[in-house]
């Protein structure tokens, strides 16, 4: 089966009585796939899972809804492709932060350099990482994401942490992160300092 070009729609909406739309050429677009998956995360991030839709996605990729169907079985396999693409790029940073790290007082500095710089580091990233918070509540397929973020980032820690050392800290992480990100009154780098040296040193 090919997938819906421009002409085709117009083709179709000609057969089916209604105006067709100007006929374009068809663009070679063999990445059109992984582009729908960056389109659907800008979706997210301007309007919400639940605001994202096949239309939505589609337009903001500029190509035909058909595109949807074709590369995707539902919705449901765009969050997730999506999400898992967001979580790769927001565990590569603890990957290069605590690869670099040569000991455990280098690790700690990693690990406050994570809370106050690197994990939350655009309100886009606040954006995505919050709605797939919310989804994963509600979609087990979502879980699976998160799960899959919160295992790499613990593989990461344990480069220089024991593994349950490497869990509680990954939940330090996440919970210094989200609260100082959402605060009107957001805590200083000594504060978020003075929180990881208590706990680790």
């Amino acid at each position: 089966m090919s997938e819906p070009t421009e002409a085709t729609e117009a083709t179709e909406a000609t057969t089916a009585g209604a105006t067709p739309a100007p006929r374009r050429s068809r663009r070679h677009d063999p990445h059109r796939r992984d582009r729908l998956i960056d389109a659907a995360l800008s979706v997210i991030a301007e309007r919400g899972v639940a605001g994202t839709t096949h239309r939505e996605i589609a337009r903001a990729a500029d190509v035909p809804l058909g595109s949807m169907t074709y590369h995707f079985a539902g919705l449901d396999e765009v969050l997730v492709e999506a999400f898992t693409r967001h979580a790769a790029s927001m565990a590569a940073v603890f990957d290069r932060r605590l690869v670099a790290a040569t000991d455990r007082d280098e690790a700690i500095e990693a690990v406050i350099t994570l809370v106050s710089e690197d994990v939350f580091g655009s309100s886009r990233d606040l954006v995505l990482t919050v709605e797939l918070y919310a989804a994963a509540a509600r979609n087990p397929a979502l879980r699976t994401v998160t799960q899959a973020w919160m295992e790499r980032s613990r593989r990461a820690l344990e480069r220089h942490f024991d593994p349950v050392t490497a869990r509680e800290v990954d939940a330090l992480i996440e919970g210094l992160t989200l609260h100082n990100s959402l605060s009107t009154r957001p805590m200083t780098a000594p504060e978020i300092h003075d929180a990881v040296e208590r706990y680790l040193r």
